[in-house]
């Protein structure tokens, strides 16, 4: 006000001038600036008022304009504290001044401070409806986004592009494609969708929606005008549908329009790089990356990172990470689970100690890759304390990481730590279900993963392919071939029946349930084989007595350019290991080390050494033995000590039997095994020795016991067993059958009787077998024509291999009897064995 007084005798005009200054230097407020010029009009006798008027009208629209840029700028930095101070202090707002507070809130997630301005606002704009849509979006708030998108055009405003790319985002984000094509009809309704901006979105949302199609109908149908932006979304589309081929071939035709790529292209091509294992078009975008400038982007380092890792190269995903300035949990999550892939679960952990070490901030993503390479290093201690650390680190609620800790605790062996995570899950989706349903199947509680699989079934999860493989397993071990073939069918309708590793187990289960005609059919039926594929089918016409087929498979295999690898071998020899073939199975054991470089394993040697044992060279098989690289274990003397049963080799089964009763002490199978050979020699006081020593270290005996399935129902039968409701029928049965194949030939064979007992108590021990007895079952219950399938859980005795031979001749029946070892196929008095098991 001084500086004004000294400046009195100042023309008029040139006072006013200094006034609008000093109002713009001093922010002094509209009621000060009047009483300055009220002031200078009285002193130089001044009486134009409307003059005065319009001069403050002007001031005041310069003083918003400067407020206004000043409060935008505010809350464009985020600094919506300073935003909220200036729009308190002003006098007079515009629109301008109302659509920044709200835009600055609602970018910044002030959602309720954004609505409650919204609400005051004097007057609103298309804009001001589409700052707050636009922060309602961004929050993943879609109901109240969708709610004010309708109420707006109700209002009579007309949505912007940019109020349509705020809904596409969150369609995008969501998965709303019912909602995304609602916006798409209204685009184009309203002519939005000729407007690069909206096409955008829409490919993004058709893409994320997993609608693939439509996004590339909508990026072929806009020829002109496509840019950096679209180009990125289409390619992006490409990667996040599985499309690794097209997002590099669309990468490709955006480099020969001229369209430079920038840091969000790079990493949705090199992702797809990575995808496909193309290690030679991910260099070559690396070094676009270079030549671009890009190199020190983080989000591209870690695409980087994450491409090399996916395509094996170790070497270069370590140098990438070493040259990033900035230390990402994402980039090291990727080496992480590049190492896991490698088998190279100490290098993982060392990785995560590291990053732990430099609190790098752990992320849900970090814990899964370090609890992956846990499942295979079966150490429960390791295990426990990273789980320790996840609930530390506040992470125990992630589903991600809890499917991982059920996962890695299941495939340690450890099912209640794995089922205690389980069941304090409250949203579990189908990959917790596959972890505990696949956790009982890996321990061997096939029984559970079945009861368990029926459970997530009620719960509403559709199985995907990884459990329906696994549940498939399940059915193989167990013989449920009823429940294999519903198995089949589901995964037919359901679209599973696509996937490699679902054809695969199905081949497997039929295989296992001795069908081989289903098993080809199912080979045939695939269009893409692996080593599996063929092994699993070398392996179940091995165990079905089909050795020369398998060997044929074999050749077959080899010609289509399918490499055999470890497995393939151990169905190879096990084929000719029950064959008798003993010059192939030397060729297939010399070919595996100095063709294909395959160290023998324990299997390997097992099979060959009952090969030759088998066949009566018994010194050859002993020197096999005394030359393996490994020591011999538990399956290796296993498979001598059955050789030596077969020939009475007394002094060798005794060698075998004792080294077992060091390495497996509660197993009874060599005692068992061991006191057999001593009963068939009739050295019964060495088998009751046998036999003493087996009671005085408490080593339980498995009961011998068979199974048939009926109607959805498992009936068991036990050795001279009366407890099943229809015993009384199947024993008058077994009478009558014994006695019909004593007529054809049948004779008792007394060295199966190993109880030092008389001939008729023999007889009848053998009678009352637990096969004889489930064929007898058979025969009364069974459709007439029907297949017998019986499952036995240890091997079939040759007095009721004798008598089947001659029950499938006598009643014309197919019996399909699977014991410990193989299948036999019974049918007009011949086994597929030919007697060779």
């Amino acid at each position: 006000m001084n500086e004004f007084k000294l400046a009195i005798t100042e023309n008029c005009g040139g006072l006013l001038k200094k006034s609008v200054l000093m109002y713009q230097l001093h922010s002094w407020n509209p009621s000060i600036l009047r009483k300055v010029f009220c002031y200078c009009s009285g002193s130089v006798g001044l009486a134009n008022t409307k003059l005065c008027s319009s001069a403050i009208s002007a001031v005041a629209k310069s003083a918003i304009y400067g407020s206004n840029k000043c409060l935008n700028e505010f809350a464009k930095s985020g600094r919506i504290h300073d935003a909220q101070k200036l729009f308190e202090s002003m006098p007079e707002r515009d629109e301008f001044t109302w659509n920044s507070m709200i835009s600055g809130c609602a970018e910044l997630g002030k959602l309720v401070e954004a609505r409650k301005l919204f609400d005051q606002a004097p007057s609103k704009s298309a804009i001001t409806w589409s700052a707050l849509i636009s922060g309602y979006c961004r929050y993943g708030y879609e109901i109240e986004g969708f709610q004010l998108f309708w109420l707006m055009q109700h209002e009579g405003h007309k949505p912007s592009q940019f109020t349509l790319g705020s809904v596409l985002r969150i369609c995008s984000i969501k998965g709303l494609l019912s909602k995304g094509e609602q916006i798409h009809g209204y685009a184009i309704k309203t002519n939005l969708d000729a407007n690069v901006f909206v096409i955008t979105g829409l490919i993004d949302m058709y893409a994320k929606c997993l609608q693939v199609m439509e996004a590339e109908v909508l990026f072929e149908m806009m020829p002109d005008g496509r840019n950096h932006v679209t180009w990125t979304a289409m390619i992006n589309g490409y990667s996040v549908n599985g499309d690794a081929s097209k997002a590099i071939g669309c990468f490709k035709g955006m480099r020969d329009e001229g369209i430079g790529a920038n840091q969000y292209t790079f990493p949705a091509v090199l992702s797809a790089c990575g995808t496909n294992s193309n290690i030679r078009f991910g260099v070559q975008v690396h070094s676009c990356v270079v030549r671009g400038g890009f190199e020190a982007n983080v989000f591209v380092q870690s695409a980087l990172v994450d491409m090399y890792a996916k395509c094996g190269d170790l070497d270069n995903a370590k140098q990438a990470i070493d040259r990033m300035e900035v230390d990402t949990a994402a980039s090291w999550n990727s080496l992480m689970v590049g190492y896991v892939r490698n088998g190279l679960e100490d290098e993982a952990l060392f990785l995560f100690k590291v990053m732990h070490q430099r609190t790098m901030g752990l992320d849900e993503f970090t814990y899964p890759s370090v609890l992956n390479c846990l499942t295979s290093k079966q150490n429960v201690k390791i295990g426990k304390s990273v789980h320790c650390l996840v609930i530390k680190s506040g992470f125990q609620g992630f589903k991600l990481i809890c499917n991982a800790l059920v996962d890695m605790y299941a495939k340690q062996g450890d099912l209640y730590s794995a089922f205690e995570v389980f069941n304090n899950m409250p949203d579990k989706d189908v990959i917790s279900w596959t972890s505990a349903v696949t956790g009982y199947a890996h321990n061997g509680f096939h029984e559970e993963a079945l009861e368990f699989f029926c459970k997530m079934r009620i719960s509403g999860i559709e199985p995907d392919q990884i459990v329906t493989s696994s549940i498939l397993s399940s059915c193989s071990e167990l013989a449920l071939l009823e429940l294999g073939q519903q198995l089949h069918a589901s995964s037919l309708k359901s679209g599973l029946g696509l996937f490699l590793s679902v054809n695969n187990s199905l081949l497997a289960m039929y295989a296992k349930c001795g069908c081989l005609k289903e098993a080809n059919r199912v080979f045939n039926s695939m269009p893409i084989r692996n080593v599996m594929t063929w092994t699993a089918l070398i392996v179940g016409c091995a165990q079905n007595g089909k050795g020369k087929e398998s060997l044929q498979l074999y050749d077959e295999m080899i010609q289509s350019g399918t490499k055999p690898d470890f497995i393939t071998f151990i169905g190879l020899l096990f084929a000719c290991s029950h064959a008798g073939l003993v010059e192939q199975g030397r060729l297939y054991f010399e070919s595996m080390v100095n063709v294909y470089g395959i160290t023998p394993g324990p299997d390997h040697y097992a099979s060959m050494i009952y090969l030759l044992g088998r066949s009566g060279k018994m010194q050859e098989a002993e020197k096999l033995l005394d030359e393996m690289l490994v020591g011999p274990n538990a399956t290796v003397w296993k498979a001598l000590l059955a050789a030596c049963r077969v020939h009475g080799n007394e002094d060798l089964a005794k060698r075998a039997a004792l080294a077992l009763f060091e390495l497996t002490p509660q197993d009874a199978v060599p005692y068992i095994i061991l006191s057999n050979i001593y009963s068939s020699a009739g050295k019964w006081e060495e088998a009751a020795a046998v036999r003493k020593l087996m009671r005085s270290r408490s080593v339980i005996k498995e009961p011998g016991y068979s199974w048939l399935e009926m109607n959805g129902k498992v009936h068991k039968f036990l050795s001279e067993d009366r407890s099943h409701p229809k015993a009384k029928e199947i024993y008058h049965k077994i009478d009558d059958v014994i006695k019909l194949i004593k007529e054809a030939g049948y004779v008792p064979d007394m060295n199966f009787a190993l109880h030092d007992i008389n001939e008729e108590g023999k007889e009848l021990g053998l009678a009352y077998h637990s096969e004889k007895l489930a064929v007898a079952f058979g025969l009364l219950y069974l459709p007439q024509g029907a297949p017998i399938r019986i499952y036995k859980n240890i091997r079939v005795c040759g007095d009721c291999h004798s008598a089947m031979k001659f029950i499938s001749k006598i009643f014309n029946q197919h019996i399909i009897l699977r014991d410990s070892n193989c299948f036999h196929h019974f049918l007009v008095g011949i086994c597929s064995c030919g007697d060779y098991y």
